[in-house]
């Protein structure tokens, strides 16, 4: 079993390299992962921040509210790229067909662009879940901690996979990396700001 899930992963290696080089795909992932990693985040901050000051101190109500937010954030990601994706590559592959005067249907360019349309659908979809779960998972270890504290923490991690993303924009476009992460804290600090400050012009 062991050596059939390499041997699969070598040859999905060897397609995905191969098909990269045809569609160049890998930068507009790269990009798709921030932006929704960074929409993911920001969207769980703010509900954690209007349910501490709304007096919701229910793990399970949090976790909830949390995780149908990251799921629309996912469907939404998927599918909202999928169709523009598929639309996009389908009227590059028209214009290079009137270009070439040659069918390019079930070609490796065709099947690159699919393959492509798959890949960047799917990091669009599982940023957002995922950065979204890593930011709650304070809030499974009921039995452990208060309620206060999962909101500390979670906010804590939020921060902290803020510090990351652009610490990794700062490498993708070799710019300082602690600046870009700086940048991505203001924004969390924004953020968690104006939600207090329209907490507040309620009380």
């Amino acid at each position: 079993m062991i050596k059939f899930l390499k041997k699969k992963f070598k040859e999905y290696k060897k397609k995905y390299h191969h098909y990269n080089l045809i569609a160049n795909f890998s930068e507009i992932g790269r990009r798709y992962f921030v932006m929704n990693s960074f929409d993911g985040i920001l969207t769980i901050m703010g509900i954690l921040v209007g349910s501490y000051f709304a007096g919701i101190m229910e793990a399970k109500t949090i976790i909830m509210t949390s995780v149908a937010a990251a799921v629309a954030m996912s469907v939404s990601g998927f599918w909202g790229t999928y169709l523009s994706e598929e639309a996009e590559r389908k009227k590059a592959l028209i214009e290079l067909e009137k270009q070439t005067l040659h069918k390019l249907h079930n070609t490796k360019i065709q099947k690159a662009g699919q393959f492509a349309t798959y890949v960047v659908s799917f990091i669009d979809g599982a940023s957002p879940l995922l950065a979204s779960m890593l930011v709650i998972i304070p809030f499974f270890f009921g039995a452990m901690i208060t309620v206060k504290i999962m909101y500390m923490i979670s906010l804590g991690i939020a921060f902290f996979l803020l510090i990351i993303l652009g610490a990794y924009l700062g490498k993708i476009s070799e710019e300082n990396k602690i600046l870009n992460a700086f940048k991505m804290v203001i924004a969390g600090v924004v953020c968690i700001g104006l939600i207090i400050l329209l907490q507040i012009e309620h009380i």
